[in-house]
């Protein structure tokens, strides 16, 4: 791996709580404190937890949805900030998102092909577009025929691979993937891990999968991160987190999670 791509440093977000009283001072709840994360060319990173472990407050940090309350993000050394469309036309060609739910985040209204050129479309990415999506359903090993379905014509294995071909359409250095298997079914799961670690291979593209489970993150990264109370309870390579857990939040993970057929990250 070489250059640093986004670099997240001592992000933290608070949100505020209701008052237990009219004359009470309003309690603010610390969901991430003092986060930093790396990614490099060609990194796959998963970021892990249980629920409430400020996975979701990371992964909107990341995005620049949302500003920490303190640290930054960085692009290429370049400051990112949440703000208009407009701005952020620069960082959206270069991080894009998959999301949990394909059904829900796919128009249901537009064939794939539509739905692929979206994004290419919105961010004023140069070239022959109809190309493009081709180039994409065929990476993501989908039939150039489906162009013309719409997502309620499609599998859920195949709704997920038209989410990460939309992703993958303006060429993105960054993919950030949201709990991007959870509801497949376990084959499927299997094949689109497999899919989105080829796919960073093959492309170049860093890849940080947001996940609850770290059999998933296993399979498709190289190394994890793991989130306890919005802290960082430790990181490092997937083989040393799951044969060498140093804390009870790794351990407790890897007990209470059902696990993926596993094998070691390429």
């Amino acid at each position: 791996m070489t250059g640093i791509l986004l670099a997240a440093t001592g992000l933290t977000r608070r949100y505020p709580q209701p008052r237990p009283g009219p004359l009470a001072r309003r309690p603010v709840r610390t969901v991430l404190d003092d986060v930093d994360l790396t990614v490099s060319a060609g990194d796959r990173v998963g970021v892990v937890g249980a629920s409430g472990a400020g996975k979701s407050t990371l992964l909107r940090l990341l995005l620049a949805v949302e500003a920490p309350d303190a640290g930054e993000l960085r692009f290429r050394g370049r400051p990112v900030h949440p703000g208009p469309a407009g701005r952020l036309r620069w960082f959206r060609r270069q991080v894009q998102y998959v999301p949990q739910d394909p059904y829900g985040s796919l128009s249901p209204r537009l064939t794939v092909a539509d739905i692929i050129r979206e994004p290419l479309t919105c961010l004023a990415v140069p070239g022959d577009h109809d190309s493009r999506v081709d180039e994409v359903l065929t990476a993501v090993r989908l039939d150039t025929a489906l162009r013309t379905r719409r997502p309620g014509e499609l599998s859920g294995g195949q709704r997920q691979r038209v989410a990460i071909a939309r992703a993958l359409a303006p060429a993105p250095a960054v993919l950030v993937a949201d709990e991007p298997v959870s509801a497949l079914d376990p084959p499927v799961r299997v094949a689109v891990l497999d899919l989105l670690r080829d796919l960073s291979t093959a492309t170049g593209a860093a890849l940080v999968l947001v996940a609850h489970d770290l059999p998933a993150v296993r399979r498709a990264c190289a190394r994890a991160m793991v989130l306890h109370d919005g802290r960082v309870a430790e990181a490092g390579g997937v083989r040393q987190i799951f044969d060498e857990p140093r804390t009870a939040a790794t351990r407790a993970l890897l007990a209470a999670v059902p696990r993926l057929p596993v094998a070691a990250a390429r």
